[in-house]
């Protein structure tokens, strides 16, 4: 991967338009947020690497259907974005240090007063089309024999409207992603965070599988970042500061499972590693 970025002068990065605040649109349709800026760290990382001042910068937007393909098949180097590195996926790509760690939650209108996974007995929820929640949420279906009917959205924004609309009681997805729909919807107070969570997983940032000098590349400038105490001040700018495009702070404090992981980095996919 190294050698093609050398030899072609750019690097693509993956990039979505509704993970607020990991990788999203700003109102300049430009992208911007944490998962990004972590990524214009790694182009500065490879741009010392292959000694190459110049190298271009490419965003090419990616779905949670595509960004595995997108990634595996080569058009895409680096995925900017808000994925849980998981066993399955490594099996087709491979990711950094983990770089955020969440809770699935479901998010309802506060007026239904739905706060726990029994509550949705029979009903109608959403789940964005591509996620590792989608299979979570179908298991948690099945293993509590709850009835209820699973639709799929192309993306979190799409979901988030389905709940705004009435077509779904609840969306479920990771906490922060959640937080973050919640926190730019036009009414904020109307909606709530579950209770309860169905999980704890981490972020990283995806990269191809089989490529060992990319992911040390990778890693290395993590590592750095978050030794030098350099990702805090990255980490307050996106989670506890107002953001574009509208000013909102999301007010997402730093975890103690979070600050663990900076300061003793690993790319571990497993979810006890991080208890």
């Amino acid at each position: 991967m190294l050698k093609r970025v050398k030899d072609s002068g750019e690097i693509t990065l993956g990039v979505r338009d509704s993970s607020v605040p990991f990788s999203y649109l700003d109102q300049n349709q430009q992208p911007v947020g944490y998962s990004v800026d972590l990524c214009l760290r790694v182009v500065d990382a490879v741009k010392a690497e292959l000694k190459l001042p110049t190298l271009k910068v490419i965003y090419n937007p990616v779905t949670s259907a595509n960004r595995i393909p997108l990634i595996a098949n080569g058009t895409v180097e680096i995925e900017c974005g808000s994925t849980v590195n998981n066993v399955e996926r490594q099996q087709q790509v491979a990711f950094s240090d983990t770089t955020f760690i969440v809770s699935t939650k479901f998010v309802a209108k506060r007026a239904n007063n739905l706060k726990t996974l029994a509550a949705l007995k029979g009903k109608t929820v959403v789940c964005t089309a591509g996620t590792n929640t989608l299979a979570r949420v179908n298991g948690l279906n099945q293993k509590n024999n709850l009835g209820m009917t699973i639709l799929t959205a192309k993306d979190h924004a799409e979901s988030f409207l389905y709940v705004e609309t009435d077509r779904a009681v609840a969306f479920f997805e990771d906490d922060i992603l959640l937080n973050g729909l919640v926190a730019n919807a036009r009414n904020p107070a109307d909606y709530a965070l579950s209770t309860e969570g169905y999980s704890i997983d981490p972020y990283a940032l995806m990269l191809p599988r089989g490529d060992p000098a990319f992911k040390r590349v990778v890693d290395r400038m993590l590592v750095d970042v978050y030794k030098s105490g350099g990702i805090y001040p990255i980490y307050d700018k996106w989670f506890a500061k107002p953001i574009p495009p509208r000013g909102v702070t999301l007010n997402f404090p730093l975890s103690p499972a979070l600050k663990r992981a900076f300061e003793k980095p690993t790319d571990s996919p497993e979810p006890a590693a991080y208890e």
